[in-house]
């Protein structure tokens, strides 16, 4: 993006622009030339927080995000930047004491308003961020981000109704809205006559959509085409989808399986057992698999006890282990991994009294430095049919996350090295430390699998745990719609619609997998 610098205040706004049509470089180049000219503009070195924290930069989104504060100490998305620095950095507690200061900067201004309600939902504090996103949708309703936001902060605490409105509301300002499209697809099964297929795939046909929400409107129209049992119109959209996502991947999903396997060879049974038992002051929960396999329909189960408490997906493990092998290259102080885990993962007002839940996903990655770091704590490791794992796992986005997710081969390889995992796992963790549950076995019994899962937490039977459709508490997963619904066995098998054109992925799959599991 060539554009002409015209003064500090245009040269932001076209900055702005920059960034809000994904071109990273341009955003950058423009900021540096901003910077030479005025070092002192804070706006500049906040957008150069945003693009560093896209990158993956967390040292220089740091460093960006002091300079805006130090610039603009009461400028609340100054502040609210630094916070999501924080938290990215695994630094929960600490990123919730900067966006509440953040918070307290308040006052009228829309994008201000939802900056700070954006950082509360990733906080999962997600009735403080619909009250400031409906503040910011209240004060300029024109806005489809604004409108966007709020529909995602009711997904989340249940209130579909008014997600769908919002999501209307967006793409009656913005048609081609990509993320409200997809977003609206998922807040309820579409019927014959109360459907988005047309309008979709009109948009479609008209051309004008970027490639980011183009990718958004195909796996929306896979969702929907599924609904309607429309199953090779499905797949055709879900991969131009996953073929458009898959060109734009910055990552080698090989790197992922590399990691895998070096985990293996590194955490062996020996090393477990030699390695000194750590911080035994706590048995928090970890819930984890692969995305899209039942993690969450577990996770709500065991939350809906009365001694159990979710602090939904943290990353916090996986960031106090990074933060330990950065300060002692040479070896791992697990005590300290444990403690400042602990300090992090409850740092969101956990009651006192009970135990909570991590559903983290990649802490299945983790599994034996998690025993060894908190050796009262249990791991459930959820598994699913590997068709339909696969299937739920290609028709899904996830917006950043699991690289491996939009190609058949890459998926079936991926989806290879985690069952070498699983089963690592399994050979070597204490069968009271570590639990593998099927999501199909929830589904054909629920109360059998309910009563096995409580008794491996040593907890008492609550009836309660039947019901966790009908909790209140807010769902930040993929899965947030249908966790409000009694469990169902309509997605058992599903895979099976699209047998055919999902051979390569099957037929991958069937080199380590004995056939009778495939069927």
């Amino acid at each position: 993006m060539d554009v002409k610098l015209q003064g500090s205040v245009a040269s932001i706004d076209a900055a702005r622009g920059a960034f809000a049509a994904g071109d990273l470089a341009g955003t950058e180049r423009m900021c540096a030339q901003i910077l030479g000219q005025n070092s002192n503009e804070w706006r500049a070195w906040a957008l150069l927080t945003e693009t560093a924290l896209l990158r993956g930069r967390q040292d220089a989104a740091s460093v960006s995000a002091d300079r805006a504060v130090a610039l603009a100490p009461t400028n609340p998305i100054a502040l609210v930047l630094r916070a999501k620095c924080l938290f990215v950095a695994g630094e929960t507690r600490q990123a919730c004491a900067a966006t509440e200061v953040a918070a307290e900067h308040l006052g009228k201004e829309p994008d201000a308003l939802d900056a700070v309600g954006a950082m509360f939902g990733l906080l999962g504090l997600q009735q403080r961020a619909r009250e400031l996103f409906r503040r910011a949708v209240a004060a300029r309703p024109d806005v489809p981000q604004y409108l966007f936001n709020l529909a995602a902060a009711e997904r989340m605490i249940g209130a579909l109704g008014d997600a769908e409105a919002h999501c209307d509301a967006a793409i009656a300002h913005d048609r081609n809205y990509g993320l409200a499209h997809y977003l609206r697809s998922d807040l309820r099964t579409q019927s014959p006559d109360r459907n988005h297929i047309d309008e979709m795939e009109t948009l479609l046909r008209e051309g004008r959509l970027s490639q980011p929400s183009e990718i958004m409107l195909r796996f929306a129209l896979g969702k929907e085409c599924e609904d309607l049992d429309r199953w090779d119109r499905a797949f055709d959209h879900i991969e131009a989808g996953c073929d458009l996502q898959h060109r734009s991947l910055p990552r080698d999903p090989a790197d992922e399986i590399r990691e895998i396997d070096a985990i293996i060879r590194a955490h062996t049974r020996s090393w477990i057992e030699a390695a000194p038992r750590s911080f035994a002051a706590a048995a928090p929960v970890f819930v984890t698999g692969l995305p899209r396999t039942g993690t969450t329909l577990v996770e709500r189960i065991i939350a809906s006890h009365s001694a159990m408490h979710s602090v939904g997906e943290t990353s916090a493990f996986a960031a106090e282990m990074r933060r330990v092998m950065a300060e002692r290259p040479g070896g791992r102080d697990l005590e300290s991994i444990g403690r400042r885990y602990l300090d992090q993962a409850t740092a969101l007002r956990v009651p006192d009294n009970v135990r909570f839940i991590d559903k983290t996903l990649e802490n299945y990655l983790y599994c034996g430095l998690i025993h060894v770091a908190l050796p009262l704590a249990k791991i459930i490791l959820v598994q699913r049919h590997p068709m339909d794992s696969c299937w739920a796992i290609y028709k899904a986005h996830f917006r950043g996350k699991f690289s491996f997710a939009y190609h058949q081969i890459e998926l079936a390889d991926y989806y290879l090295a985690y069952r070498r995992l699983s089963r690592h796992w399994r050979a070597v963790l204490p069968p009271d430390a570590l639990m593998e549950i099927n999501y199909e076995d929830i589904v054909r019994d629920q109360a059998a699998a309910s009563r096995n899962i409580i008794r491996f937490l040593g907890l008492p039977w609550e009836d309660g745990v039947m019901r966790f459709h009908e909790s209140p508490a807010p769902s930040s997963t993929a899965s947030a719609v249908q966790v409000r619904r009694p469990i169902y066995p309509s997605s058992v098998g599903k895979w099976r619609h699209h047998a055919e054109r999902l051979k390569p992925l099957r037929e991958r799959l069937a080199r380590e997998i004995p056939e009778a599991e495939l069927a």
